[in-house]
């Protein structure tokens, strides 16, 4: 079973890329983040053509996720996080496929820190981690997957005393990533390799791509029914450099099931 992540930063706008990808790789299931889509205006029909179903948490202008799925027994059974009932951003996703629970997750970026948005990100941080330590418990198969905005290590950032005052690389944005790692879960990417250099994000400007000057913020989380079925993970680099793309590119992960 291969379940990948991809922020899109539009679904509408990068369509062409999305579809491309999707054929080239052909994933089981795919998470999106970054929509930045009305409900009603997720390309439903054109990602039926492309072989596959959809849910989907859409939002004007901002955020919104989506898990896509080749088989049409995805059981959609949460959106958003609990813990903020007046908080209307489109940020998470979660369903049962193939018996797996998926979650797909868009962590706030939390810029400029420190401030209201920082107060935010680490507020929906620990919404966040409060709910997977009930997923946790509740001892079911469990993936967390999705853009986190961290980068957890100076391994997973190019140049990282150039991060040390952005909210992705803060000391209390990291924290909360160990925290979250500290219940029980495991990192995939860090799992199959620990000491390589991977990122899965490049910035438009200053050739960052052409550079590898890159950061590795979109993560697949494992809870311990399934981390023993990994056999391999990476990340489709290639799609950062086609035209008019992401400035993510997506990660996947490969599962014996």
């Amino acid at each position: 079973m291969k379940i990948a992540t991809y922020n899109v930063n539009g679904v509408n706008g990068r369509l062409p890329v999305l579809l491309r990808w999707l054929e080239e790789t052909a994933p089981d299931v795919a998470c999106l983040q970054e929509l930045k889509a009305p409900q009603e205006k997720f390309p439903e029909q054109a990602i039926k053509d492309a072989g596959y179903h959809a849910i989907w948490h859409g939002q004007k202008s901002w955020n919104g996720v989506a898990i896509l799925s080749r088989k049409d027994n995805i059981k959609e059974i949460r959106r958003g996080l609990p813990g903020d009932p007046e908080d209307l951003h489109s940020r998470y996703i979660e369903a049962i496929i193939d018996g797996i629970v998926i979650g797909c997750l868009y962590l706030p970026n939390g810029n400029p820190a420190p401030g209201p948005k920082f107060d935010y990100k680490l507020q929906w941080f620990e919404r966040f981690r409060l709910h997977a330590a009930e997923l946790l418990n509740s001892g079911q198969p469990v993936v967390l997957t999705g853009d986190y905005n961290v980068m957890p290590t100076e391994l997973d950032v190019y140049k990282p005393e150039r991060w040390v005052d952005d909210a992705l690389f803060r000391p209390e944005t990291r924290a909360a990533f160990q925290k979250l790692i500290d219940q029980g879960w495991t990192d995939a990417i860090r799992k199959l390799y620990p000491t390589e250099i991977i990122y899965t994000f490049w910035d438009y400007f200053r050739n960052a791509y052409g550079r590898n000057a890159g950061l590795r913020i979109d993560h697949f989380l494992l809870s311990p029914q399934v981390k023993d079925s990994l056999t391999a993970a990476g990340v489709d680099r290639q799609v950062r450099g086609w035209e008019k793309t992401s400035d993510h590119g997506p990660v996947w992960i490969e599962l014996k099931v």
